[in-house]
Order: structure tokens, then sequence, then C-alpha cells
């Protein structure tokens, strides 16, 4: 999937450590002590300025287009994306981009110029809650129960992984890792709510780049330039669509109409444009103008992303003395060291004293983004659209604000519960990539009808997703217990589990949006003057004001358009 697409990474049944990969310095020790007061020094600071619910789960709604767009990026790019991708790189080569370019830049464009429009003028504070107000309570019922499920499991399993990954680069105790990132982002979270979470997320942005710009500067300096590169490790790993033809042709296992139907357009719509963990960031905008470029300038910053997480992939391969190893081969062989290892291997290689403090703090950053990305979307979820609309209609706001404190709270010890639980699993991440396929893939269906399609009906909306999620549900059930099913769903006997997520995903939607379209036409519409400001054709759009054409959201989306274009020529 796109980056949030979690790949097969780390293995997550807990192990004995038996080596670690790098050793600290007192210097590197002191800059991640910095890094921990620092976060924490922000959340106390903005606790002053978060004094009504308003302020705490949607950021005042006063965020710059810039901060919101960097903040937008920052909460997915701690979905283990440094080392999960960076290993997939040395395992597809440079396959592994799609999920940055393609499943995610068209995406990330169609949020900012036409859907924005819908969520800002709706004044929702999540996603569920546009679907209360397009399809009634149901809908929302459904849809937010299955978001705050998904969003701890979410949270426990980024922090589960940046203790192991503490664990096997450092040799950190586990439980030390857990504790200490969970406490420090609980009471960033709690103090601040999601200001202090989007402005934590701008500082972990710049480090993580700050952190991991080195291994790509330094490895090409090493290789002699990308023509070298090529030479050394071969063209199948370095174009991204010439080996698409066949299931067979590529080390993926996966055909061109799944990479661009399934990812490019299901799972990376779905995401992009309704998970609400990434959305939040955009409605805190400050105004309509603002909401529109964050995700444009989010995709502008995406497309750049694979430098520090996939070239760094790429070149262990042409300058790693040794053969990295699938996972499962690494447990069982003394001295081997896996793919996912590989970005720690090359800070290593290229880091001394100090330098490797920072790349280390980079890792910890994007991680401790995600958990909060996750925790403060799940606070807003639980008050917003399942506490208030139904266990309590009539508190104060000064109640809502203090069960929003209180949530993340809990959210953070729930998420520790199931960081621990993650330890018995022997291939969580398969479960994710599987939770994303059952959840994002219907609810786009269902969003992208309810925003576009007047005839759209309340119980054409709720059908709909119902059956989306469950017959994605079945359909991963199918290949578990006959893995031969799988030619049915990603329509081929040689598909591998990447490819079946792909296809799983476009079939959930297919079912989705023709299930939504034949309830609706048997079922009786809402009168278009309740659809105002929800759907297209019933919303009079309003003008960005007399700005010249350069300041224009569209302009800038046709530049990284373009930009999109070139490269996928360029690396073809």
């Amino acid at each position: 999937m796109p980056s949030f697409a979690l790949p097969s990474f780390l293995p997550l049944a807990a192990e004995a450590v038996t080596q670690k990969l790098v050793t600290l310095g007192v210097s590197d020790i002191l800059i991640i002590v910095g890094y921990f007061a620092m976060v924490l020094g922000i959340g106390w600071y903005l606790k002053k300025q978060t004094t009504t619910s308003e302020d705490f789960f949607m950021a005042g709604r006063e965020m710059t287009a810039w901060i919101a767009g960097l903040s937008f990026l920052s909460a997915n790019l701690g979905s283990l994306e440094l080392m999960g991708w960076a290993g997939s790189a040395y395992q597809y080569g440079i396959l592994a981009t799609h999920w940055y370019w393609i499943g995610a830049i068209p995406a990330m464009l169609f949020l900012g110029i036409v859907m924005m429009p819908f969520y800002y003028i709706s004044k929702t504070h999540s996603v569920p809650g546009y679907l209360q107000l397009r399809f009634g309570e149901d809908s929302r019922a459904f849809a937010a129960i299955s978001f705050a499920f998904m969003t701890i499991l979410m949270s426990g399993v980024n922090m589960f992984s940046m203790a192991k990954v503490m664990e096997v680069v450092l040799g950190w105790d586990l439980n030390f890792s857990i504790w200490i990132s969970s406490i420090t982002v609980a009471a960033y979270v709690a103090l601040g709510g999601l200001k202090s979470a989007i402005f934590n997320e701008v500082l972990q942005f710049m480090l993580i780049w700050a952190g991991a710009a080195l291994i790509p500067i330094m490895g090409m300096i090493e290789v002699g330039g990308w023509a070298n590169l090529q030479a050394k490790i071969g063209a199948s790993y370095t174009h991204a669509w010439s080996t698409l033809g066949s299931f067979q042709d590529n080390p993926m296992g996966i055909h061109w109409t799944g990479i661009v139907f399934g990812l490019g357009f299901v799972i990376s719509f779905g995401y992009w444009t309704t998970d609400f963990l990434v959305v939040q960031r955009v409605l805190a905008a400050k105004d309509l103008r603002s909401a529109k470029m964050a995700p444009i300038i989010g995709a502008a910053f995406k497309m750049a992303v694979p430098l520090i997480v996939i070239l760094p992939g790429l070149l262990g391969l042409g300058v790693l003395d040794v053969k990295l190893v699938p996972e499962s081969v690494a447990k069982v062989t003394p001295g081997a060291h896996s793919y996912n290892e590989v970005l720690p291997i090359m800070m290593a290689r290229y880091m001394g004293p100090g330098l490797l403090g920072l790349g280390i703090t980079a890792l910890i950053a994007g991680f401790m983004a995600g958990m909060a990305g996750n925790v403060s979307a799940f606070a807003t979820v639980w008050t917003y659209d399942i506490y208030r609309p139904f266990l309590n209609k009539k508190a104060s706001d000064a109640h809502y604000l203090s069960m929003g404190r209180w949530c993340t709270i809990i959210g953070i010890f729930v998420s520790i519960g199931t960081a621990y639980m993650v330890m018995r699993a022997e291939s969580i991440m398969d479960y994710v990539q599987a939770l994303f396929s059952f959840f994002i893939a219907p609810l786009f269906g269902t969003v992208i009808l309810g925003m576009l399609w007047k005839r759209a009906t309340p119980a054409g909306g709720f059908w709909g997703l119902l059956a989306g999620t469950v017959c994605s549900i079945l359909m991963w059930l199918w290949v578990l217990f006959d893995e031969t099913a799988i030619r049915y769903v990603a329509l081929s006997p040689h598909a591998k589990p990447m490819a079946e997520n792909m296809y799983r995903a476009l079939w959930s939607w297919i079912i989705c949006v023709a299930v939504t379209v034949v309830v609706s036409l048997y079922t009786r519409p809402k009168p278009d003057e309740q659809l105002t400001g929800l759907v297209y054709g019933a919303t009079p759009i309003p003008g960005e004001g007399d700005v010249p054409f350069w300041l224009r959201p569209i302009f800038w989306a046709g530049m990284v358009a373009a930009v999109f274009v070139a490269l996928n020529v360029v690396f073809w």
C-alpha cells in the first residue's frame, strides 16, 4: 500500500537479541536527550493556548498551509517508513517507489483540489463526522468504531516496532523503549492536543530529513553517481515500470494493473482522502485556501521522500560487502542480517559520533510522529463521534476538553497493551495491511459517492460500507484457509501477498460502490437543500479571492503533477 501500507517488516515475535548494530557515544546520547526535552517543552508551552475543545481537537483551526502540509506528511512518515521501506527497496528495488509516487501523489492532489472544499465547508471535525452529515448516524457509528479500533492497533504496532528497532540497533531494553516513548507522547499530546502534535510533527519532519539525508549523499559519492549504481545492481532494480508486464517478471509478483488500480486508485485514494489520521491535520488549516494548499505542499515533499528511504536500500545493494537475507533466514542464521536492517547498517557505515545520534533521533522522531498522530486522531474520533453523540450529548465544552485529555492518556495505555500483544504475533504486519484493505478501501467508496453523487442515499451509504468491509474480510479469510484462492482474488496463481492486498482492496471498493448504487436507486434520497455543503453540484464553492495565478492551489497542483509524470518517465 502507499507508505501507509506497511511492508513485511521486522521480526515481530519477541526474541532475544544477541548483538547490536551500533554503539552510541556521549554526544549521541546528549542529542537524543535534547530531542525528548524539546518535544516535552513544546507540549508544555502550548498547554496555555489550549483552553477549548476546538483548540485541543482541531488546533483552533489556525494552522498555515505550510505547517498543516508538513504535519500532514510527517504523521504518515512515522509509520515505520524509514526502516521498513529501505528494507523493501533492498529486496524489491525501485518498485518500492510506487508507494510514494503513484501510490500517493494523485490522491493527495485530488484531496486538495476536489475533496477538501467539502470537508472544510461542512466544518466537520472528522471523516466519520462527514458521514453523519451525509448519510446519518449508522454510517458514522460504523466508521468511527472501525477507525478507533484500527488506530489503537496501529499506535501499538508503532510503539512496539520502535522498541524493537532500538533493541536490534542499540541493544536497548524493550520495556524501557516502550514506556519512555509512550509517556513522552502521552505528555505532549495531552498537554497541547492536536496543536502540540502538529508542531512536534513539523520538528520531527526536519529531524528526519537532517538525520536521514546524509546516507544517500555519502552513498552516492562512494558509488560515483546514479549511472555507476545502476551498473552495480542491474536494470531490474532501477526501473519502475518496465518489469510490470507480467506477475513473473518482477520480484514483487505483481502486475501493472494491481499497481495502477489497486494501489494507485483504491488504496491510495482511500488512505489519503479518508484516513482521519492525515485528514485531521488539513482540517486544522486557518482557511480554505490553506486547506487546499496543505496536501499539495505535502505531495511535493512526498515525491522527495524516496531519496531518504528508497535510495539507501538501493545503495545497500551496491556497496555492502555482506548479503542481506529474508527475515526468516536471518532468524535461524547466526551473524546474518535481514533486509530490514539495511538502514542502521548504512548509518553505521557513514555516521560517526554526533551524526549517529542525529540519525537515531530521526528514527525515534519518525516512530513518535506516527504514535502521536494515531493517538490524537483516536481522541478526536472517540470524543466527537462516539462519546458525544451516543453517550453524553449535553456536556459542557470544558467536559469534552477534559475527555479529550483523559482519552489521550487512556489511548496510550491501551496502545501499550496492544504493543505487548504484538509481541506474541508472528506476522502482525500482514494483519495490519489487511486492516487497511478491510476499512480504508470501502470507506473511500462511500465518501467519494457521497461527495460526487446527489442520488446516494443514507441507506445506500451504510449498506455499501458494510458490504465492502465484510466482503474484504471474507476474501482475506478465504485466502488464509485456502492459499489457492489467491488466483481468484488477485487474478493470478503467481500473485504474492502484496499483490493480493491490492486486488482485495479493489474488489471491496467495487462491491461497496455497487451496493451503494443499487440500494440508493431503491431508496429515497435527501432533498437538495439538505445536501448543501456536502455534495458536488449542490454546493457553491467559495472563491479564493483576487490572488495572482501563481498563488492559486490549482497552479501548484499542476506543477507537482508535471514533476510526478517526469519522474515516472525518467525511471520507467
